[in-house]
């Protein structure tokens, strides 16, 4: 599996160059800049409202809700269509995640893997994808869960949506040379699914 750069004993280090502030302050920003989504959430009513491509199947209720404050990490490769020039390539997240009160619950990492601080872990694979309905974001997820550990807020979870992003797409300017990196600020709210039985 892999591990994470990021730790809940170093999340402060990753928050300082992003946004200067305190954790309530930051969910506060986050929370009043978060677009509206929709869609029908079906009879879940925490579920957010999100396109039918990234609707969980009948038998899952959310379980947990978490909002990410992090980057995205882009690497410079070689192009595909023009190997002497380069292109920016998706490399992982990583981003720390709070509840609505702004309390650090866990961290968001390469997997795409979700952690929280009592160590239950969650591991995700893509399955659907919707765009942002706001310029310059992220698009929106839907992921499967492909392993679970516990036990925590992540245990036993069956999907994951996000949604309500805000920034992290690859910089508009090319890389000049192999091994550069970006790291883009983004915003998002991680939705997680239980089977309605747990």
């Amino acid at each position: 599996m892999n591990q994470p750069q990021i730790s809940i004993k170093n999340i402060g280090a990753l928050l300082r160059p992003l946004v200067g502030l305190g954790g309530a302050t930051v969910i506060a920003l986050l929370c009043a800049s978060i677009p509206t989504a929709s869609g029908d959430p079906g009879n879940d009513n925490r579920a957010p409202h999100v396109p039918a491509s990234l609707q969980v199947p009948d038998g899952n209720k959310v379980s947990f809700h978490a909002n990410a404050v992090g980057v995205q990490i882009y690497t410079a490769t070689p192009s595909p269509a023009d190997p002497s020039r380069f292109v920016w390539t998706f490399k992982a997240p990583e981003a720390v995640l709070f509840d609505n009160d702004g309390s650090v619950v866990g961290i968001h990492y390469a997997g795409p893997t979700w952690e929280s601080e009592s160590g239950s872990r969650v591991v995700g694979i893509r399955t659907g994808l919707a765009p942002a309905p706001v310029p310059n974001a992220i698009p929106w997820l839907l992921l499967a869960a492909s392993t679970t550990e516990g036990p925590g807020i992540f245990e036993h979870t069956t999907y994951i949506q996000r949604v309500n992003t805000t920034g992290g797409v690859a910089p508009a300017t090319p890389p000049t040379q192999a091994g550069q990196e970006a790291r883009v600020p983004y915003t998002a709210e991680y939705f997680f699914f239980r089977a309605s039985r747990h």
